[in-house]
Formats: structure tokens, sequence, C-alpha cells
């Protein structure tokens, strides 16, 4: 297909090359009438080639690799890249951005491996901040290079944090009580509910009304694995209540809020009043371990516990000869009391 004259060119390289297809744009005429041409970039595919033109025609941007700064990088890469991103993946790397303002106005190319380092070092947080900020450096780093700004990767060189080893703990049976008494004021219900069935923070919030059965007693869902996906939670007949005003409601979800979908990063502000509000320490997962461990306490049977968790059974023989009805997950979960 032909392009619009003056709208610039896309033509492939000779030899082999990682990125073949040069991007051009004629910008005026020198004093001879010959044209003066400005190397927008290179691509690894013609497709991507005209996207990487449209945009530049659409709001063209200085393509004057000594001088494009972080900010600079950084307000195109946004546009041409975070869209493609995950929503979590794009809120965590434009928080991250602050903590790399010191250099917004350097040259890109300037920009050492000890900077991008110092931006982890003095961030002042722990590792998930100081993982993404790493991450931010590994995205731009890429796009720089398939701009042809630099020529290597200095975030390679970059170190965070470890994540911390784990550390679940569950709720006392004198924290349950605690939420039992304060059953009615908002939100705390969906933490009971969680210590009831075991779900995953993304499963329950996944949950739509047709996944709930009340006729059968049971809710469907499930993530992350083989065995965890499409599980069977039978109902808890203590959080009955709590399901069946949620669905009541009328919302997309059986947890909703003002009859929308509730986001995890909106979830957990909800999470965290309620937890100061009743002097507890806990995250949502942990209402997982809890309901994982007391099931164990009250002498549930293990495959039936790896049923209901989405876990797969370590023991052979449980694993595929024994095949649990939903009365005997029912009976398991009911030892919850």
């Amino acid at each position: 297909m032909r392009l619009p004259s003056g709208y610039g060119s896309v033509s492939k390289l000779s030899g082999k090359r990682r990125r073949p297809y040069i991007i051009k744009k004629t910008i005026g005429w020198n004093e001879k009438g010959h044209p003066i041409i400005e190397i927008v970039g290179y691509t690894a595919t013609r497709e991507e080639g005209l996207a990487l033109l449209a945009q530049y025609n659409h709001d063209p941007w200085d393509v004057d690799k000594a001088k494009l700064t972080l900010q600079g990088l950084f307000d195109l890469w946004k546009e041409m890249k975070v869209p493609k991103l995950g929503k979590s993946n794009q809120a965590s790397l434009m928080a991250a951005f602050k903590y790399c303002k010191y250099l917004v106005y350097k040259p890109y190319r300037q920009i050492k491996a000890f900077e991008m380092q110092k931006t982890i070092d003095d961030c002042g947080k722990g590792y998930s901040t100081q993982a993404s900020i790493k991450n931010l450096w590994g995205h731009l780093d890429r796009f720089a290079l398939e701009l042809d700004i630099i020529s290597k990767c200095y975030s390679d060189l970059l170190t965070s944090d470890p994540i911390p080893p784990t550390s679940r703990i569950p709720f006392t049976d004198d924290e349950v009580n605690i939420l039992w008494d304060h059953a009615g004021e908002p939100w705390v219900d969906t933490v009971l509910i969680f210590i009831y069935s075991g779900w995953r923070i993304s499963e329950l919030l996944a949950l739509c009304p047709e996944d709930i059965d009340l006729e059968a007693g049971t809710m469907k869902g499930g993530t992350k694995t083989k065995a965890g996906k499409g599980r069977v939670v039978p109902i808890h007949h203590r959080i009955r209540p709590f399901v069946e005003k949620r669905l009541a409601e009328g919302g997309p979800r059986l947890i909703s809020y003002n009859g929308k979908a509730v986001s995890q990063t909106q979830y957990r502000v909800f999470w965290s009043e309620i937890m100061e509000r009743l002097n507890l320490n806990h995250t949502p997962h942990e209402c997982r371990h809890t309901f994982e461990s007391r099931l164990d306490s009250a002498g549930g049977n293990r495959r039936c516990i790896d049923l209901l968790m989405g876990h797969v059974s370590k023991d052979t023989g449980n694993r595929v000869y024994n095949h649990k009805t939903l009365d005997e997950l029912s009976a398991t979960v009911e030892l919850l009391n």
C-alpha cells in the first residue's frame, strides 16, 4: 500500500538485523533542494513501523537521540507500550516513575547504571516498590534500545531487595469471634466468607451470581492452577446469610460495590479499614491459611481439604483413586465452628 505524499516511509534494510525496518520522515529541504531525512526509529516488522510512523505523524517527538530526556522517553513509552500491559502492571510502573524524578531532564543515553540503582536504593520502600522501579528501568531500556537511543541495557545490572520469606499467621479463635461480634459492620461479612471458604482474594472477587448455587449450597470458581480451577466449595451454614444478602444486591459479582465489580486494590482499602477498626493485623490471604489450618486441626480428611483448597494431593493414591462426594466436602467444611 502506497503511503500519502509527505507521510514518511517504512523500508526494509539489507542484511540480517534484529530490527530491519527503518522509519523515515522528510522534515524539510536543503539549499540544493534535496530532502532532509529524519530517522524516526527501527522496528522488527513493517506493521510496527507503520504504527510508529502513525504515532509520529499524530504527535511528532524529538528523535534527536542525544537530546531525548528520561521524561521524553517515558512519555513516548507510556503512549506506545503501556496500553499493551496489564492494568496492575501499568499502575505499579506509573507509581515507580516518581522515584526517578530527579533524572527526568537528563538525556536518557547519559543515564548510567549507578544512577538507576540510586533510584532503587534511595526510594525508602520495601522489596515490592524496589522491584517495580527495577522493572520500569527494564521497560525503558528495552524501548530505548528499540529506538537506537542506547546500545546496551544498564537495567540488567540493577538489584533490589529479595522477597522476604512468607509468614502466614492464621486468625486465632478469639479473632474470629471478634469478626462475628462485628459481622453487621460494612465489609466484615467478606472477611468471614474468606475464612469459611478458603478462596484466594482474586477468586472470591471474581465469583459471579451464576457461580452460586443456593439450592445445592455451593460456590464454584477458582484460578491459578489446574487443580484450583472450577472447584466446588460448599457454603458453610454460618456464612450462607451473607452470601444470600450479597446476591440480593444484584451486582455483577458476588462481592460488588455500588453496582460494580470490586478490584483487588479497592478491596484492600476496605480490608485495611476493617483491620484498623478491629485492631487486627492480617492479610486477605491469611484467611485462606486460616481455613486450611482450622480444617486440619478439626480432623478434616486431607483429600477433602486439598480439593477445597485447589491443591494437588501429594499422595498419589488419594489423588487418583479417592473421589470425594459433595456430601463429604460439605461435611468437611462444616467442621469449622
